[in-house]
């Protein structure tokens, strides 16, 4: 049982709380070459909540974040959701017309941009009826308004807002991979009870503790471990604004001595297989989280023969705000998800949540008073996933007798690569729009580490040759009409597509050759 006062404003219980605790000296961000302490960044939350207020943002009212990593992104974020706002946070390097559907999508009447994202935005700035404001960090054009004016205007003392534990504070975004993301609300009480039962019982984190993060702060994973949870917990986080490398990774991790990396298996793999990686000095690092695709039991064993840092493979959802499933400390079982964490309950069930027998295999339903409220302007959506007091995650699983569970994949068709899910339809219509294309289906196949990549099949038109030329050609065109992590790591030329007695592609056939390839290559 977690108690949650009915009156309670995440930002104050994270953030301003550690002035409370005598931490307002304590250094709470590193970033470049600079520290900023607690005080600091409550002074500076306060100085954006006062200049959003000045700007007309109201309680309840959606602010959009296109911030890089930094400790403007921190103290927007919490000045947001101190005045009783909502934060809504995107990625800083989509495309225009994502821009654009986000601006209308969350009806924002303000957006904090960073200058770096602002080329990419400018063109759609205007389609949005709703936009009042675009505030520029790192310097604005005439149109816009100045961050750092606006900062140095404000005052730095701050009622924050009388928030109601179900108060939306933030959304989180699904990844879109079936349509357009959508937004999942979550309230304060999400935050706090996922931070009383993951945060401090799992996790464990310390005022000593140091955070650096693979994924960038928009990621809810990255954000609520480092800059939430870390600051429940009196600890640091280390903020760096480019592209997340692998190189990058050790760099940081050595300079700033962190304690906690959370990381991803993409990035696992990348940096076990950077050519001096041995030589690379990882010994801060009390351990690793890993989640937003399988970790393959192999990877894991490669990273711990390598650096001896353990890593606590886990997965959660936009939807229950955070983590539900975890490996523990002293009882990693490589492979696995692990187990249940403390304040939630699961069942492996079928589609309409009757649970199956134990030992088979299901879909995995959750239950968790960090449940989020529904998607925002999807009712159909929401019912399919809120049902009642349990959430659909959609995810098939197994639960072995240990009490520890096991990702199969998805309930549909979707793949999760570099942790974002993919759906393959949107592959195949890319590469249907090449002129020397007839017909293409696509599907997850493992790459020599174990993780699933996109991986085509493809039928050329009569007159264009097939081969190596081609492929490079093929993949070079879904990574300029997509988010290029989307394209096919693999093309593969056939005379024909096999085909169901329905005419429609059949996938599985096509999978059990991939399974045939695999074999053979062993």
């Amino acid at each position: 049982m977690v108690d949650i006062p009915e009156k309670i404003n995440l930002a104050q219980f994270y953030l301003d709380r550690n002035l409370d605790l005598n931490r307002g000296a304590k250094t709470a961000v590193y970033y470049k070459d600079k520290t900023y302490s607690y005080a600091q960044l409550v002074a500076y939350s306060n100085k954006v909540g006062n200049f959003l207020k000045a700007l007309g943002v109201e309680m309840e009212d959606r602010v959009l974040m296109v911030i890089n990593d930094s400790p403007e992104f921190v103290a927007s974020w919490y000045g947001i959701i101190k005045i009783g706002a909502v934060a809504t946070d995107v990625y800083s390097y989509l495309r225009a017309k994502d821009y654009a559907y986000f601006l209308n999508y969350t009806r924002a009447k303000v957006a904090i941009v960073d200058a770096a994202a602002l080329p990419r935005m400018e063109s759609v700035l205007t389609q949005s009826p709703y936009l009042k404001h675009v505030v520029v960090i790192g310097g604005a054009g005439s149109d816009q308004l100045s961050f750092e004016t606006l900062v140095e205007n404000a005052s730095a003392d701050l009622a924050v807002a009388p928030t109601h534990a179900d108060d939306v504070a933030l959304w989180k975004f699904t990844s879109g991979s079936t349509g357009q993301p959508k937004g999942v609300m979550l309230t304060h009480r999400n935050s706090l009870f996922n931070y009383q039962t993951y945060g401090r019982q799992v996790l464990g984190l310390a005022p000593d503790d140091i955070v650096l993060s693979v994924p960038k702060l928009f990621f809810g994973y990255a954000r609520d471990i480092g800059m939430v949870y870390g600051f429940g917990s009196g600890a640091a986080v280390a903020l760096f604004p480019e592209r997340t490398t692998a190189e990058g990774i050790f760099d940081y991790v050595e300079k700033y001595r962190a304690t906690v990396l959370v990381n991803v298996p993409t990035m696992i793999n990348a940096m076990i297989n950077l050519p001096n990686a041995a030589e690379r000095d990882l010994s801060s690092l009390r351990f690793c989280t890993s989640s937003g695709e399988a970790l393959p039991e192999q990877l894991y064993r490669r990273w711990k023969q390598m650096f001896g840092v353990e890593i606590l493979n886990c997965i959660g959802s936009c939807e229950l705000y955070h983590v539900y499933i975890t490996n523990r400390f002293g009882r990693v079982k490589p492979g696995s998800l692990g187990e249940l964490v403390p304040g939630y309950e699961a069942k492996i069930a079928d589609e309409d949540g009757i649970a199956l027998a134990e030992g088979e295999e299901g879909i995995l339903w959750i239950k968790g008073d960090s449940q989020g409220l529904g998607y925002w302007q999807a009712y159909a959506k929401s019912r399919r996933t809120f049902r009642g007091t349990w959430l659909n995650t959609g995810d098939l699983f197994r639960r072995d007798p240990d009490g520890y569970y096991w990702f199969l994949g998805r309930s549909g068709d979707l793949l999760k690569v570099g942790g974002i899910f993919v759906a393959p339809l949107e592959i195949e219509n890319c590469l249907l729009g090449h002129p020397a294309v007839r017909e293409a289906a696509v599907i997850g196949a493992p790459d020599p580490q174990g993780l699933i990549k996109p991986k085509a099949y493809v039928v050329v038109r009569e007159g264009r040759k097939s081969g190596p030329e081609l492929a490079s050609e093929l993949q070079q065109y879904v990574k300029n009409k997509l988010a290029p992590y989307k394209y096919p790591r693999w093309v593969n030329f056939l005379p024909q597509l096999p085909k169901n007695s329905n005419g429609k592609v059949d996938t599985k056939t096509l999978k059990e050759m991939e399974s045939v390839n695999a074999s053979a290559a062993l």
